[in-house]
């Protein structure tokens, strides 16, 4: 009885190590499925993303100098002016009442006074785009009240993490994307980069004064943007897919092809240069035009092969 239990056992562990080497060979198999890529020339770019806000660079509220009545408003909204321009017509209380007196006496009497009791000029006190009329002619105006509101020109409050900004520096190259006009990139660059943090969300940033190189039309104050700040850029370099570079403890490597068969490969230690997470550059180890071997299947990471998982991107912010 006894001899048959160890017969069986012994039958029992013979199957399922059979079992476990099929399973084995199967899984190597479908996991080192391969296909060639060839190594090319290109270019990496490395940018940090921040979302940010149109606001004017320098806004004015322009109060009347008089409590009184709007007589005539020369500018509507979007208008670009000069500084000292005229923008309005102001009548003190006393004078808008006088003038209401006599042109109820009549056109002559109405003109007499009008040349004698001159309105207040309201004019402009730098170049700029008038980004709000709140007046019309007519309309009763009080000391605080605010007809026109102007500005210098727009630019975009980004804030970048604090991670980020040790990345960033002032005239640094950026690009704008409006979230209402998505397919306009605007070219701008830097302007100033605040000493003072703050906590939103419980999260440090910075906020960072983006100018673009030109304010388009369709760029409005209050706008949600978009800022991605080109943090380095690489051209006419040669560069691979990301997942054809694997990592191993003599450092980064990839498979080549051995022959035409995909299944026959060596492994070529290599050097990397940047990477943006999807394409690498490649500094020693290939040339323009190797066939570079890249898994269509991930590695197993307890299949043996846990030095030939995908190389990371290095550094630690975000990037695209």
């Amino acid at each position: 009885m006894k001899r048959k239990i160890i017969i069986v056992t012994i039958i029992i562990l013979a199957l399922a190590g059979g079992y476990c080497a099929w399973k084995q060979k199967s899984a190597k198999s479908k996991q080192e499925s391969f296909k060639p890529v060839a190594v090319e020339k290109g270019a990496i770019s490395i940018s940090v993303m921040a979302t940010g806000v149109v606001q004017p660079q320098n806004r004015l509220e322009l109060k009347p100098a008089i409590a009184g009545r709007v007589e005539d408003m020369l500018v509507q909204e979007g208008q670009a002016v000069k500084r000292g321009q005229l923008l309005a017509w102001l009548s003190s209380s006393e004078r808008a009442a006088l003038l209401d007196a006599a042109r109820a006496q009549g056109a002559a009497e109405l003109k007499k006074w009008e040349l004698i009791y001159k309105p207040a000029p309201m004019v402009a006190p730098m170049d700029g785009i008038i980004i709000a009329r709140n007046a019309e002619p007519g309309q009763t105006v009080a000391l605080s009240d605010i007809p026109l509101v102007m500005s210098d020109r727009l630019i975009v409050k980004a804030q970048v993490d604090e991670t980020d900004i040790g990345r960033l520096e002032a005239g640094q190259v950026t690009e704008i994307t409006l979230d209402a006009y998505s397919s306009k990139k605007i070219p701008g660059k830097v302007r100033t980069i605040a000493y003072e943090a703050k906590t939103v969300n419980n999260v440090t940033i910075y906020e960072v004064d983006v100018l673009p190189d030109e304010v388009p039309p369709f760029m409005r104050s209050g706008m949600t943007a978009n800022v991605s700040f080109l943090v380095n850029r690489k051209e006419g370099i040669l560069v691979l897919p990301q997942a054809a570079v694997r990592q191993g403890e003599g450092g980064s490597f990839v498979f080549i092809a051995n022959g035409n068969s995909t299944k026959k490969k060596e492994k070529r230690q290599i050097k990397t240069g940047i990477t943006d997470g999807k394409m690498i550059e490649i500094t020693d180890g290939l040339a323009e035009g190797d066939k570079v071997l890249v898994a269509d299947v991930k590695w197993d990471k307890g299949g043996g092969s846990q030095a030939s998982s995908p190389l990371s991107p290095m550094g630690g912010g975000r990037r695209r």
